[in-house]
């Protein structure tokens, strides 16, 4: 059984090269409307903790929500996907050090609208400031990384960053952390606190 999965997987190597008929072939049987770009794996985490908080199954409303890599990779996506390419919908989150790829993958792909939303650092840095420094401290001591965390601390690089930009710098200090942080992060967000950026994404597909 073909799942949005392998919509992303096809799209993939089709954006790396590949041949273009897959992702064709699968966009139609799946129904895909949407494809929401994202810089990598950990946005994606958040994004689909956001929507299964709110009962939302994506991959049913023929939303791809895909890592492409990195953010230098949009303008080649956002060309295969959208109103140039397969006539796809498209969306998607970046930092703002990433808004001028953004911008100019839109541009390039002839997109009228610029549908992607701006986090003020990065969606690390945003979630933290929602959550607070105390309570992703909580969160960080429950999931068994606080030992982690406080060595991470006491190096001397760190001594002169706020509690908030260590925090920041901490999650991404491990393979998988990031991914791991972007779920639990959100999942512990009030309904009111979700930051603006990834709760403006959600709400527009």
């Amino acid at each position: 059984m073909t799942d949005m999965g392998s919509f992303c997987e096809a799209v993939t190597a089709w954006a790396a090269g590949g041949p273009g008929d897959p992702a064709r072939e699968l966009a139609a049987r799946l129904r895909v409307r949407t494809v929401v770009l994202l810089e990598g794996p950990s946005d994606v985490a958040a994004v689909g903790a956001l929507a299964a908080g709110r009962g939302r199954d994506l991959a049913a409303e023929g939303i791809c929500v895909l890592s492409m890599g990195g953010a230098m990779n949009v303008g080649r996506f956002a060309s295969l996907l959208g109103s140039s390419g397969l006539g796809l919908r498209l969306a998607g989150l970046c930092d703002e050090a990433e808004r001028r790829y953004y911008a100019r993958g839109w541009e390039r792909a002839g997109e009228a609208r610029q549908g992607f939303f701006v986090c003020a650092a990065d969606l690390e840095d945003e979630l933290i400031r929602a959550l607070g420094v105390t309570r992703v401290a909580e969160l960080v001591r429950a999931e068994g990384d606080l030992r982690a965390l406080q060595t991470f601390r006491h190096q001397p690089a760190q001594q002169s960053r706020t509690s908030q930009q260590q925090l920041r710098r901490f999650l991404g200090t491990k393979k998988g952390r990031k991914i791991q942080y972007g779920r639990v992060l959100v999942e512990a967000l009030d309904p009111d606190r979700v930051p603006a950026p990834l709760d403006d994404l959600l709400a527009g597909i």
